[in-house]
């Protein structure tokens, strides 16, 4: 992951800032060094403080960053997150990807603690999606495991989720469930989207492990947890938001899954200020 992650902020770097920082090297002098301060602007749960020290340093290898909040730590608006010193040049150059990259993982998990904080007491427990930025699905599972919500499959590869247009690809989903069988590894399990409680009865006859019960009313939710009576994982999905997770939340299922917790997630308002 750490080799994976410095690949990135290279990229980055060379994206922001190219051949040079043309103000910095015009206004601040070379040797000049500085201590900032990067500040919550807002209420915000705490994600992505290593990594804007790991953009810091790829500039200024002396950067001293130090934590004044823990990752996954509540900080009230006008909180102090961490104090910087280094470099003046380099802590300009490097601020707005320090920044952006604090700013939208600090909102992941602000979104996923909502989340995880509405269901509380329920049996259920809350679920991402593929649904985020190329490049950043590491960083952003990342956030929401942060922010006290859980990742679902990370990729293609490790998870089977036979969809809609599986479905309708195959001609059903026993046919869809019988290829799958035949040339998946053993050891995954099969997950089935299903829309109406007649496909619910034809994944569980079709031996799946898991149904993801699709656009449902928190209504035929509950009937559908119901029907499949404990004899699967039981997942509802699409849809899902803060208004009304609660309410799936209470039909019984095992897990509900929202690719909102990364694809709408507002960035928190962070800023750093030199001192």
């Amino acid at each position: 992951m750490e080799q994976q992650v410095q690949i990135l902020i290279d990229a980055w770097l060379r994206e922001d800032i190219g051949p040079g920082d043309v103000t910095s090297e015009a206004v601040i002098a070379e040797e000049a060094s500085s201590t900032a301060e990067i500040i919550a602007k807002q209420d915000l749960v705490l994600a992505g403080s290593l990594i804007a020290r790991e953009v810091l340093r790829r500039l200024d290898p002396w950067v001293q960053f130090t934590p004044l909040a823990h990752e996954g730590a509540r900080v009230p608006s006008g909180g102090m997150i961490a104090q910087v010193q280094g470099k003046t040049r380099a802590l300009l150059a490097g601020e707005r990807l320090a920044l952006n990259l604090l700013q939208h993982l600090s909102g992941i998990a602000t979104q996923a603690a909502r989340y995880a904080e509405a269901i509380k007491g329920t049996r259920a427990e809350v679920l991402d999606t593929r649904k985020t930025l190329p490049g950043l699905r590491m960083l952003e599972k990342y956030a929401v495991r942060v922010g006290g919500c859980r990742n679902h499959r990370f990729g293609l590869y490790d998870g089977v989720l036979v969809k809609d247009n599986h479905i309708a690809a195959a001609g059903g989903i026993i046919k869809a469930l019988a290829e799958v069988r035949k040339k998946a590894h053993p050891l995954l399990k099969i997950e089935v989207e299903v829309k109406t409680l007649d496909e619910v009865r034809e994944a569980l006859a079709a031996g799946a492990n898991v149904i993801m019960l699709d656009n449902m009313t928190p209504e035929t939710v509950k009937k559908a947890v119901s029907l499949i009576a404990g004899r699967v994982v039981v997942e509802a999905s699409g849809n899902v938001t803060l208004a009304n997770i609660r309410a799936i939340a209470e039909t019984g299922v095992d897990f509900i899954s929202s690719g909102s917790l990364t694809h709408s997630a507002p960035a928190a308002d962070i800023s750093m200020k030199i001192r």
